[in-house]
Formats: structure tokens, sequence, C-alpha cells
């Protein structure tokens, strides 16, 4: 599982000209999920994303998660993320779970975000999203949890 995190200042998505998700200072998660992947992946991924340290302290180093400043949180699903660019002009999406199982995943993660954060929004699986962002630095980092080897 992946996820592509942007520190931001603010952030929103929207769908069909509305609103469906939208937050303050905090982090915007692009996720990814794929095959093979679980919801232990999905877990592990969670509490890396919330207890990432890249949120300045009183010293400006980057020493406090989003967990330790009462940051906002959006989920936006990303297929793409999973893709296999190594050779050619065109992105392969073999490495991609199938969509039932990158919703389920995808809702398990958002789902338990909220749980244990509290401070969550999301975008909506398989829709055309408008994503909006303010990047606060900019402060970009690629996580990722692979799945179990086959």
């Amino acid at each position: 599982m992946i996820a592509l995190l942007q520190r931001v200042s603010a952030a929103r998505v929207v769908v069909a000209g509305e609103t469906v998700g939208n937050i303050g200072a905090g982090l915007l998660v692009f996720l990814g999920v794929e095959r093979g992947d679980t919801e232990r992946q999905a877990e592990r991924l969670l509490e890396r994303v919330l207890g990432y340290r890249i949120f300045p302290d009183c010293n400006e180093r980057m020493n406090l998660g989003l967990t330790d400043i009462g940051g906002d949180l959006l989920v936006v699903s990303q297929f793409t993320l999973a893709a296999d660019t190594r050779k050619g002009m065109r992105p392969s999406f073999t490495p991609a779970a199938d969509p039932a199982t990158g919703e389920r995943l995808y809702d398990h993660f958002c789902h338990r975000a909220g749980e244990r954060h509290g401070k969550v929004a999301s975008g909506r699986f398989g829709a055309d999203m408008k994503v909006q962002l303010v990047n606060d630095g900019p402060v970009t980092f690629l996580l990722r949890v692979p799945p179990p080897a086959a």
C-alpha cells in the first residue's frame, strides 16, 4: 500500500462541482492499493501516516507528526500510485489492486483513520476528483508498506 503525503495549509476535493472533502492545516494523503495488500498493510501505513514526523517543532525541525499537532487529514484514492513505470512510455497498472479490493481497503483506511484520529475527510473512490491544495513547504513524502511476498 502506498501513501503520498503532502503537508498542506488547506486542501479540498470536488466531485461534479460538489465539495466532498475539505480540511485546514494537516496532511493530504493520496492512497494507492497494490495487488496483495490486506488490512494489515492498511493498518501499518495508517500508523506511519499519523506519526510520520514532518511538522515543525518550536525549533523549526521536522519532529512532530499529524497526531502531535492535531492536524486535519484528507485521504484521496489514487490507483495510479501503484503503476509500474519502469519501461516504455505508458504505465502498466498490473501492480494495482482490483477495484473492489482497492475500495474495500481505502474505506478501511479512512474508517480506521477516523477512529484513531478523528479529523478525517475523504474523496470519493473511483470518482473524477478535482483536488485543490496549498502545499506547505513544499513538503511531500512517499511511504510504502509492501504487500506480503508471493
